[in-house]
C-alpha cells in the first residue's frame, strides 16, 4: 500500500514551541511530509530559558520506536535532544532494530539560553556509537568544536573539523555558520563523495532564531522523505531557513523562535 511520505524526529519537547521536536513537527509538516514522534525527555522551556527537563523511561522509549516503526513508511529520521547517555544508546539500539533508511544526527548539546541538553559520556557516547550510523550530522559551531576536539576561529579550521568529524564515521557533515559573527553566515557541506561547498545568505539582524539547528534538520528529513537526495536535502533546508528567517513574529522576550508558516504578523482565519 502507498503511503504518503513520512518523518520522524527523536527528540525532547520545549514548552515554549520554538524549539526541539516542536520545531521538528512544525517544520516537517509545513515541508508537506507527515511527522511522527518518539520522545526522548519533557523540557519546561520557553525563549528565555530552560527550567526543568525530565527524561522518559527506556521501556516508554522503546514502545514509542515500535509503534511508529511497525505501522509507518518511515522513510528519514533525525535525532535531536538525546539528554544523556542512556537515551543516546536506546536511539542507536533502536535505530538498529527498524532500519531506518536515512538518519540525520543534530547534535544537539546546548540550548540557546545555555542549558546543557547533553552530558559529556552522552557526547562520546554520540561520537563513537550514533555518528557511525547515521548518514548526515549538522553540528553548529561549538558542537562541531566538541566533535572535533579543537577550536574553529578561521574557514580552515572548519574544514578541519569536518574533516574530523567525518573520521568518527558519519558520511556528510553540514557545519553551519549561524553562531558567527560575519555578515555573511556561511555553512560548509563535505559529502561522503569528498565534494565539499559553502553555502552562504545573508546574516538577519534579529535573536528571534530560536530552533534554527532543528528546523534545518528537520527540513532535511522532509525533503529526503520526498525523494531528494541528501545533497539535494541540504541544499533546499538551507534555502527554507533563508526564507524563513527574515520573516520573524513577535513572541515571548528572549530568542524567539522563527516563522515555520511563513505567517504574516496579522494573519487571520
Amino acid at each position: 500500500m502507498r503511503q504518503y511520505p513520512t518523518g520522524l524526529t527523536i527528540a525532547g519537547t520545549d514548552s515554549g514551541g520554538g524549539a526541539g521536536m516542536m520545531a521538528d513537527l512544525k517544520t516537517i509538516q509545513t515541508l508537506k511530509t507527515f511527522a511522527t514522534a518518539v520522545v526522548m525527555g519533557i523540557t519546561a522551556q520557553n525563549t528565555k530559558d530552560v527550567q526543568r527537563i525530565e527524561t522518559v523511561s527506556a521501556a516508554m522509549v522503546n514502545a514509542q520506536f515500535a509503534a511508529v516503526a511497525t505501522d509507518f513508511a518511515i522513510r528519514a529520521v533525525k535525532t535531536g535532544a538525546l539528554f544523556d547517555a542512556d537515551h543516546v544508546r536506546l536511539a542507536v539500539q533502536n535505530l538498529a532494530k527498524y532500519h531506518f533508511p536515512v538518519v540525520i544526527v543534530d547534535p544537539v548539546m546546548v540550548a540557546k539560553g545555555g542549558s546543557h541538553l547533553l552530558d559529556d559520556e552522552g557526547i562520546t557516547v554520540l561520537k563513537q556509537e550514533l555518528l557511525p550510523v547515521a548518514d548526515a550530522v549538522t553540528p553548529n559551531l561549538p558542537e562541531a568544536e566538541l566533535l572535533a576536539g579543537q577550536t574553529i576561529t578561521t574557514p580552515v579550521d572548519i574544514l578541519n573539523a569536518a574533516k574530523k568529524i567525518q573520521q568518527l564515521g558519519v558520511e556528510n557533515v553540514v557545519i553551519k555558520g549561524g553562531h558567527g559573527t560575519d555578515p555573511v553566515v556561511s555553512d560548509y557541506v563535505k559529502l561522503a563523495d569528498g565534494t565539499d561547498y559553502w553555502l552562504e545568505s545573508p546574516r538577519v539582524n534579529t535573536n528571534r532564531t530560536h530552533g534554527t539547528g532543528d528546523t534545518l534538520s528537520a527540513a532535511m528529513v522532509a525533503y529526503v522523505a520526498h525523494g531528494h537526495s541528501i545533497n539535494q536535502a541540504i541544499r533546499l533546508a538551507h534555502d527554507y531557513l533563508a526564507q524563513i528567517i527574515p520573516h520573524p513574529l513577535p513572541l515571548g522576550h528572549g530568542h524567539g523562535p522563527v516563522n515555520h508558516g511563513l505567517w504574516e504578523e496579522h494573519d487571520e482565519i
